[in-house]
């Protein structure tokens, strides 16, 4: 079986026009689940009011692996997760919660890279060759 690929990159958490703090972000893609990718952040950094019950657990989002992609060249994505390139090797990513949005500005060729090692893994347009109908439908139904 394939094996999964994971990297950490620094991205900047953008606060105000002049204010941003800087996080790690976990990238991850799962050849088990080939057409999502995953970006997890500390608990430290959720919207969430709620006291954090989840023992400091990173907080996950999982979105299209072609949103990321394409958001390095065009504007890209209509739901909670837009993905735009910014000036010089930048890229943005905005995720939407009921809680808040969040801003991060990441450096495109960190993001690249990642997308390069998953495409290793998974070549684009061969998702479909890595799904496993009958795990997702017991998943599904529980």
């Amino acid at each position: 079986m394939y094996s999964s690929v994971e990297e950490t990159v620094q991205a900047r958490l953008i606060l105000s026009p002049h204010r941003s703090a800087r996080l790690r972000v976990v990238l991850s893609y799962l050849p088990e689940d080939p057409f999502a990718v995953r970006m997890a952040f500390p608990a430290e950094f959720s919207l969430d009011d709620v006291v954090d019950d989840r023992g400091g657990e990173d907080i996950v989002w999982v979105f299209a692996r072609q949103l990321l992609s394409s958001g390095l060249e065009l504007p890209a994505g209509a739901g909670d997760v837009h993905v735009r390139p910014a000036l010089g090797r930048r890229t943005m990513v905005e995720l939407r919660a009921p809680e808040g949005t969040a801003l991060l500005q990441f450096d495109s060729t960190d993001l690249r890279r990642f997308l390069w090692r998953s495409r290793l893994v998974v070549p684009e347009g061969e998702e479909h060759l890595h799904l496993d109908a009958d795990r997702a439908l017991a998943e599904l139904l529980g």
